[in-house]
């Protein structure tokens, strides 16, 4: 599944009212480990289709990243149920991914 590029005006159907987990990469397009992260997320996301993965980018969406008290990029929270259930801060790999999703 491709990912989604997550807003105010989206963010309700997206993930608040979705039917698989959410898993949010809060980032910036000035971030070095941002940019590293995004390939590993877009792999992630292309070869699961039963998590759906969207991206903040916290200059354009300050309001959500706000919401949520992202205080360092890249963040990563997972959504399961319209709630936030885990988060990660910093650059993470495919395993590390893997883990959270899983709930490990």
């Amino acid at each position: 599944m491709k990912e989604i590029n997550i807003t105010m005006e989206n963010f309700e159907n997206e993930v608040l009212r979705s039917d698989k987990p959410v898993l949010l990469d809060f980032w910036a397009e000035w971030c070095g480990p941002c940019r590293m992260l995004a390939p590993v997320l877009g792999e992630f996301a292309e070869g699961h289709d039963d998590v759906k993965v969207g991206k903040v980018n916290v200059d354009q969406q300050p309001v959500l990243a706000a919401q949520f008290g992202i205080m360092s990029i890249p963040t990563l929270l997972l959504f399961r149920d319209g709630k936030p259930v885990a988060q990660r801060i910093g650059l993470q790999d495919a395993a590390a991914l893997e883990e959270l999703v899983k709930g490990r």
